[in-house]
Formats: structure tokens, sequence, C-alpha cells
């Protein structure tokens, strides 16, 4: 597993990052076979494995955070057009994205609705008050590991019927 993580899951984000994610689950793909070599999963199915390994998928990965939360504490320039206002003392802090003119074309929405922007809006609003009010890095990946441990993560792979989007916000949005 240690050698997996080292060698393989650093070039593996890599190769994501290049790739701008157009073929997530060829990355997927790439993850699954390497971790067919660990000899603890040589019985097990991709996602099994991921599990049993503590491990999550690229996608979950990616979703993670999204920088959204370095944005709203300043880390990173906030160049994407979202921004942070607090709604209700009982809602927390809440991200919001540009709006569109109604009478945009409907490619024009279709782009938006798959940008950075509004994905990484929408997560950052659908996450527990406790994940969106943290004080510091750290402890917001030990609050957002202790979440996403609670959402199943099946990541798109050939041979495997995914039971539903394995987006963060689509499976978030279903428990609305």
């Amino acid at each position: 597993k240690q050698w997996y993580q080292r060698r393989v899951r650093g070039r593996l984000q890599v190769l994501k990052i290049i790739s701008l994610l157009k073929n997530i689950q060829r990355l997927e793909e790439i993850q699954k076979y390497f971790t067919r070599w660990i000899e603890e999963c040589a019985t097990m199915n991709y996602w099994e494995c991921l599990k049993h390994l503590n491990l999550l998928s690229l996608q979950r990965r990616r979703e993670r955070y999204d920088h959204v939360w370095k944005m709203y504490a300043g880390l990173v320039p906030k160049n994407t057009g979202i921004s942070f206002y607090r709604e209700e003392e009982r809602h927390g802090v809440k991200a919001s994205y540009p709006t569109l003119n109604h009478s945009a074309q409907g490619s024009v929405k279709t782009f938006r609705d798959a940008s950075f922007s509004m994905r990484a809006a929408q997560l950052f609003n659908r996450m527990p008050e406790r994940v969106r009010q943290c004080a510091t890095i750290d402890i917001l990946k030990i609050e957002l590991g202790n979440f996403l441990a609670t959402i199943p993560d099946y990541p798109p792979v050939e041979g495997y019927s995914s039971p539903r989007d394995n987006s963060l916000v689509a499976l978030l949005n279903e428990g609305t």
C-alpha cells in the first residue's frame, strides 16, 4: 500500500491534472490495475479494495475540496466569481456564483453548469456546517475525511456497473 501511494498515486494525480479530468474513467482504470497488485486486494473488486485500503477514488479526491475552502480562507486568488456570505447564523457560510442571463443559449448554460465555479460552490454549500466552518486546512481535512467516509464511493470503471452518478454534488443532492 505504501509503495502504491508513493509511486503510483502521485503520478496519477499529475496525469489527472494534465488530462484536465477529461479521462477520469481511464485514470480510475490505471488505479484499478495497480491496486490489483496489492496482495491483500487480489481477491477484491476495485470498490472493495479502495474501501479496504481506506483510499478515495480519483474522482472523489478531486472533488474533496476543489480548492473552495482555500479560496474562502484567502489562500488562493478568488478569480472564479465565487463569493462567500453568511445567510443566517444557523446556516453558516455559503458560497454563491455569478448569475447567468436567462436568455443565454442552452450550450452556454450547460458549460456554466459544468464549470468549476458552479460545481465547487454547489459542493461547498452541500457540505455540513462543521466542514464549512473549519478554522484551518488540517481541521478541514479531518472533518471532510470523516464526512466523506459516510458517503459511498463507486467510481466509474469499465466492467463495473455503478449504482448512480458518483459525483459528490449528485450524491449530496439526492439527500435533499
